[in-house]
């Protein structure tokens, strides 16, 4: 079960990494714009986030391996689709179409490991692994994508999802058991829009700026509708018995940070994925291949430590992974933004291998924090939680670095000096992941995620 589980993963954070290889020939065969690359990543990313934990909740619902089948069948049926996209709107569609899929995979997934490992050093060791397929999806992703783009194009990129996602849905329904939570939560169809308003109209409105102005109608009233969002969610779930985001999850300390965590480390990744791919291929004219062998310093150490961190957090707890984590992040991040490393290839291949580090320790410990120490019966809505998390910080990271570089080099600035601001972005980002990783692991956070578990159970 953990296997085809980790299967699902593999698709997912597979389909995110071939893909950023790939843009350069995308952008070019497609005639797409900065904003246009953003969107063919975003559009994922955001759909997912939106959706993850009405797919957890779901799951919950109506039957765990139900929901995993139908995500894979949708998941892999996109991905047919996007190889066949005819133009930049409708690959961006068809992302969509993936997205809807996938968010149907990892926050069932995590719920089906949750439920099958209850002995928590087992269950840590389980996410360990787990989390390690995302390190795997690093390692071979820029190969592949760069194998397939360089020989085939960058629509085969779209193929390696099918004996995949068709292995996975074959062996779900010779081995995986049905599940539900014995009392599973009602939908909550309001607040599933107010997430999507509030997602959708930030991304759209970051991404959009560079070229319509922030001061623009449009992104005024992007700001207007997620603030009105926002305020719409606080106001309206602590009233419902049965929340789509329950607000006693976030009296946990550890819970808190662990979604916080999750936003920065994951908006740090897809920034430094879409700047060094940009720079790799357009900069220093590198082939998609090229590109994905001068990235293995980063993915190699990402696929190693994932499971390390996951037997530390098991070990002594997750405090020591997200040291780690945060302060190799945000060092890489200082490489670029004060010594220029894209200048020196020992400096970049520092700043690779530190950001690999970081990467693989940080994403045990965000998983097995959210579902520490909560009832078994919402394993799915706590996991979709930090699932929600992660995609928010990889859809943030694209809109925000890709608007930071565009409005660089709209001002007539060359690549590097465009992409400073972004690397100071990254290393804020890792500076988080250690500043919050301190605060919440400690005596007194654990205490608040005990009375938090008390107050749900």
């Amino acid at each position: 079960m953990l296997a085809i589980c980790c299967m699902s993963l593999l698709i997912v954070s597979l389909d995110t990494t071939v893909l950023n290889v790939a843009l350069p020939s995308i952008r070019e065969d497609l005639h797409a714009l900065v904003s246009g690359m953003q969107w063919t990543i975003d559009a994922y990313t955001l759909v997912l986030a939106s959706l993850l934990m009405l797919a957890g909740s779901t799951g919950d619902r109506i039957g765990r391996r139900k929901v995993f089948a139908t995500g894979l069948i949708v998941f892999t049926a996109g991905s047919v689709l996007c190889s066949l996209a005819p133009s930049l709107e409708w690959l961006i569609v068809f992302r969509m179409v993936q997205a809807v899929g996938g968010s149907m995979l990892n926050p069932v997934a995590m719920s089906i490991i949750t439920n099958t490992f209850t002995e928590p050093k087992e269950r840590a060791r389980a996410i360990g692994l787990w989390g390690g397929v995302v390190g795997i999806s690093m390692a071979a992703g820029p190969l592949i994508g760069g194998v397939l783009v360089d020989s085939v194009g960058w629509r085969s990129i779209f193929w390696v999802n099918l004996p995949v996602g068709l292995a996975a849905l074959v062996l779900t329904l010779r081995y995986i058991p049905e599940s539900r939570a014995e009392h599973p939560r009602r939908p909550d169809p309001v607040g599933q829009l107010l997430v999507v308003a509030l997602l959708g109209s930030v991304t759209y409105g970051i991404i959009e700026a560079p070229s319509a102005g922030w001061g623009s109608p449009t992104v005024l009233g992007c700001a207007g509708l997620a603030v009105a969002a926002l305020v719409g969610l606080l106001a309206y779930e602590p009233r419902r018995d049965e929340p789509l985001i329950d607000p006693r999850f976030f009296r946990s300390a550890p819970f808190s940070g662990a979604t916080v965590i999750a936003v920065s480390a994951f908006a740090a990744l897809s920034g430094f994925l879409f700047l060094n791919t940009l720079y790799l291929q357009e900069v220093r004219g590198l082939d998609a291949l090229e590109a994905g062998l001068y990235m293995l310093p980063m993915a190699a150490p990402a696929f190693f430590c994932a499971p390390l961190s996951g037997r530390l957090v098991a070990a002594v707890g997750p405090r020591l992974p997200l040291v780690v984590a945060g302060t190799a992040m945000g060092a890489s991040g200082l490489l670029f933004a004060v010594l220029s490393a894209e200048a020196s290839d020992p400096l970049m291949f520092a700043g690779y291998v530190l950001f690999g580090i970081g990467f693989g320790m940080v994403n045990a410990p965000i998983t097995n924090t959210a579902v520490s120490g909560m009832p078994r019966a919402q394993a799915g809505v706590a996991a979709a939680v930090a699932s929600t998390s992660r995609q928010t910080g990889g859809t943030l990271g694209v809109a925000v670095i890709g608007a930071v570089l565009a409005a660089g080099l709209s001002g007539g600035g060359g690549f590097v000096a465009a992409a400073l601001p972004a690397w100071w972005i990254i290393t804020l980002c890792g500076a988080l992941v250690l500043a919050v990783g301190v605060a919440t692991t400690g005596g007194w956070a654990l205490r608040t995620a005990r009375r938090t578990a008390h107050a749900l159970g």
